[in-house]
């Protein structure tokens, strides 16, 4: 796999890429560098572990339950939740760790493993690294110190995660949601009883599709990245918005009652209008990553909202926001992060925040999601390619330059190595859509056949 800690955890094809002897170690080693680093000073360690409903979370949450326990760790056990649930619980419980078993949009046969940090934030860049480097350590040979007796791990079913997350979610909604009708996809994923409890209890009248996960459906077809089945859905139901979110739920797209979508950088505007006329978002600055479409730049110029912009990744996002203390930020993709009430990209609480916005202004989806316009943008995810040389390749940079030298001030480019998959995202941004096509088709070609 390489290098085992990509941009999202560790993520590969679930009993190939990332077996039980991986997910094992690598908890053990989480412990074991969490206690090195003082994490566990003075107090017996709690970790929390979460999954999506993917066959493959069942061993692989065994498999990091073993080894956390095996390490010392009393663990709770919380099921079957989304992402920001597990991070949410990770930090009011006051856990030392939290372990996530996702693989967010990916394909069933795809699973992964993230961790949190106390508080619920995700793990530094030099832990992750530590972390690996003592799993490989370890690996070829070294013996864990391994605690007995009284000194092992406990582990506790706590079902309380559910009611705990929703209640949170509920707390922090701006205002009710009576009078709604919403359409939720929940890509069979973590989401699919949370989310429509939550929503329910907002007060919206509630239809749902893609909410009954069985191991094997998750992603397939439906969820934030197959809108086709929730636009159908809105408008046969006559609902005034739809919400998706992905597998694990961490990210949020929506479709307004016409059935047109509208994505993250669309919901990013809306809710930053509506944090600044409420006061919350702090020095009236938004954060958002170098794929956010130009629209959106330029609506928020216009708006008077400032734009920071960062590296893609939600992490990325979140460090900026952590840094400098604003409130909101998030990708087009739908990873949307409300740092008062989230410590990562919430797609549920992104969802309820959207409606609430429909619901107080009595404005529709369409109507508050015009504050901005979407310029043609093309993304070309160009497959089986040597990723690790996009920034080397000369013939690849000459073919950047003779494409942003035709697109001039009017357009851009962005090329970069996916952080979770095999791949170069190819994306080109033009006033045109049929010169934005064609600049992403050949460049997607030279692609091919420099980095082939």
């Amino acid at each position: 796999m390489g290098r085992l800690f990509g941009t999202d955890g560790v993520r590969g094809v679930a009993n190939a890429d990332l077996t039980a002897e991986l997910a094992l170690g690598l908890s053990v080693a989480a412990a074991h560098v969490l206690a090195e680093a003082g994490t566990f000073a003075g107090h017996r360690p709690t970790a929390v572990v979460g999954r999506d409903p993917r066959a493959s979370g069942e061993f692989l949450e065994a498999a990091v339950v073993a080894g956390l326990a095996s390490a010392g760790v009393d663990v709770l056990r919380v099921g079957v939740l989304p992402t920001p649930a597990v991070a949410h619980l990770t930090g009011v419980l006051g856990a030392d760790l939290g372990v996530m078993l996702s693989a967010s949009h990916n394909a069933m046969p795809d699973n992964g493993i993230k961790f949190f940090a106390r508080g619920g934030h995700k793990l530094a860049d030099e832990l992750e690294d530590r972390i690996e480097q003592v799993y490989e350590q370890h690996r070829t040979g070294e013996p864990w110190d391994r605690p007995t007796g009284a000194g092992v791990g406990r582990v506790t079913d706590y079902d309380e995660g559910s009611d705990k997350y929703v209640a949170h979610l509920i707390a922090v909604l701006p205002n009710r949601l009576d009078g709604l009708k919403v359409v939720l996809d929940e890509a069979h994923g973590a989401a699919s009883r949370v989310s429509p409890e939550a929503f329910a209890r907002a007060g919206a009248q509630v239809v749902t599709i893609g909410a009954d996960p069985d191991g094997l459906n998750i992603n397939d077809g439906c969820g934030s990245t197959h809108l086709d089945l929730l636009k159908a859905a809105v408008v046969e139901h006559g609902a005034d918005l739809g919400i998706a979110h992905d597998g694990d739920a961490d990210r949020c797209l929506a479709v307004d009652a016409d059935g047109n979508e509208v994505d993250g950088d669309q919901i990013l505007a809306v809710l930053s209008l509506a944090m600044r006329e409420a006061g919350t978002l702090r020095g009236d600055t938004v954060v958002a990553t170098v794929m956010s479409n130009l629209g959106f730049k330029l609506a928020m110029e216009r708006e008077g909202v400032e734009l920071v912009q960062t590296a893609v990744g939600d992490r990325y996002v979140l460090e900026a926001m952590k840094a400098r203390g604003y409130a909101l930020g998030g990708e087009q993709s739908g990873h949307v992060i409300v740092l008062d009430h989230a410590t990562t990209g919430d797609g549920t609480l992104t969802g309820l925040m959207l409606a609430a916005r429909v619901a107080a202004t009595g404005r529709s989806l369409a109507e508050l999601a015009a504050v901005m316009e979407r310029l043609p943008q093309v993304l070309i995810n160009v497959r089986d390619v040597d990723r690790s040389r996009v920034q080397t390749s000369g013939e690849l940079a000459q073919a950047v330059g003779e494409a942003e030298r035709e697109l001039g001030a009017t357009g851009r480019v962005l090329l970069r190595p996916s952080g979770t998959e095999p791949l170069v995202r190819v994306m080109v941004e033009a006033a045109d859509l049929a010169q934005a096509q064609s600049v992403a088709g050949r460049l997607a070609d030279v692609v091919k056949s420099a980095l082939g």
